[in-house]
């Protein structure tokens, strides 16, 4: 195992390119990040695709009820969905939706945040205070800015697995 600085708060996003190594801010968005990792350790996130990909802002995916790939897969139903898991409370902070940063997706409801996320390709400096942020890319964003474009894609990416570093 490579040595991270907090290894329980570190996930492992492995794309078809190579690895993305996301730090997760446990004391910005507590909720959020122990939500990552239990639908992480749960195996819920693998082959899970990239539904919402726009060139220039950011990649979506995290839709563990409609957007497994190796499930009964229907692009267009992915990104409707969570998980069987209460929705989250916003967790805002001043942290900024910069370029890696991890964002909560939700509902125009401030406290519908549930598995989904994305991750900003640039700063996007008018989603501050508004969606949490509550990780870090801190290695591998090439990986991230190479994920195939499209809302949908027409051929998507999926993360093919999702750990949380201490497990790896």
């Amino acid at each position: 195992m490579a040595d991270y600085k907090d290894p329980e708060n570190t996930i492992l996003l492995e794309l078809k390119d190579g690895t993305v190594v996301i730090e997760l801010l446990k004391d910005i968005a507590p909720q959020h990040c122990e939500r990552m990792k239990a639908l992480a350790r749960a195996g819920e996130y693998d082959n899970v695709c990239f539904h919402r990909v726009i060139d220039g802002f950011m990649a979506q995916t995290g839709d563990v009820a409609n957007g497994n790939m190796e499930k009964d897969f229907n692009i267009r139903s992915a990104g409707t969905g969570g998980s069987q898991h209460p929705d989250l409370p916003a967790e805002f902070s001043k942290i900024p939706h910069a370029r890696g940063s991890l964002g909560a997706a939700r509902s125009a409801n401030p406290n519908s945040a549930n598995s989904q996320f994305f991750i900003n390709f640039k700063d996007n400096h008018f989603l501050n205070g508004q969606y949490t942020v509550y990780g870090r890319v801190i290695s591998g964003m090439e990986h991230v800015d190479a994920i195939t474009k499209g809302e949908p894609p027409a051929s998507p990416d999926r993360m093919i697995s999702v750990k949380v570093a201490a497990d790896a």
